[in-house]
């Protein structure tokens, strides 16, 4: 594997950043994770478009907007597969120990892995930490992950592929790195950005093309929804059959039948 560090393309086993880096010191960094289809990045504008909304709401300088393009393109030729997950990852750069900032720019890294699509349902599981959806980092995508990483791992030990967050007043919000819609009376809903969850680009597009409505939600409708589904870059539209130990018996409905066939044609279109 090749992968971009710093300006140019390198080799995995000998590329290096710094042990002081900023990113790996304290959190202090941004990513994007784009999907690659035989050499096709979807939605690349849009992540690029947030990457940089990100790195200003963490004060970081801009990023180079031409110069990551160039690295995407790069990386991605240098290694050919059917289904990968580009990641773009910009940190603070080397930085003295401790929360301050060094002033030797930030780190760009742009590394490509093999992916696998996903299977059309799965099952989640509920977690007992909460979103802050007034905390400095919420909508930001920030390399700050550690609860992400401790959901996640409860969820495979419950055989579920995602874990799903309320926020601090007990609404749904998201999953550790999905967001979540459900079916109530055969309308389709979705949590609003103001509930703390991240403005997804799948979740954006779902919104686009199927109507969905953003709306304050409960904890416990995914108690009651008659159908629950995720969005994100790899998932795409992703039924989910059980949550915590309710089934959905038939899943995908045909709510969420009708978004995924929707998502697959337009974003062929793009």
């Amino acid at each position: 594997m090749k992968l971009w560090v710093d300006g140019g393309l390198r080799d995995a086993d000998t590329a290096r950043v710094s042990v002081l880096d900023h990113g790996l010191t304290v959190g202090d960094g941004i990513f994007e994770t784009v999907k690659a289809e035989d050499g096709r990045l979807f939605a690349l504008e849009p992540h690029l478009d947030r990457l940089t909304r990100s790195a200003r709401g963490l004060g970081l300088p801009d990023p180079d907007l031409d110069e990551v393009r160039r690295a995407c393109a790069a990386v991605v030729e240098a290694n050919p597969m059917p289904l990968g997950r580009l990641r773009i990852t910009y940190t603070g750069g080397l930085s003295p120990l401790g929360s301050e900032r060094g002033d030797t720019g930030p780190t760009l890294i742009v590394a490509l892995g093999e992916a696998k699509h996903r299977p059309d349902t799965t099952a989640v599981i509920t977690v007992p930490f909460t979103r802050n959806e007034r905390g400095a980092l919420t909508g930001l995508k920030t390399t700050s992950y550690a609860e992400n990483v401790v959901a996640l791992a409860q969820a495979h030990a419950q055989g579920a592929s995602e874990a799903l967050f309320a926020n601090t007043v007990g609404q749904l919000c998201e999953g550790t790195g999905s967001n979540v819609f459900v079916v109530l009376d055969g309308q389709l809903h979705t949590p609003p950005l103001a509930s703390g969850c991240l403005a997804g680009i799948t979740r954006a597009l779902t919104v686009e093309w199927t109507g969905a409505q953003e709306t304050d939600l409960p904890m416990d409708v995914l108690r009651s929804a008659e159908e629950i589904f995720l969005t994100s870059t790899l998932r795409d539209v992703q039924a989910v059959h059980r949550v915590d130990g309710r089934d959905l018996p038939g899943a995908p409905g045909p709510v969420t039948a009708k978004a995924m066939r929707i998502f697959a044609e337009r974003a062929a279109q793009m």
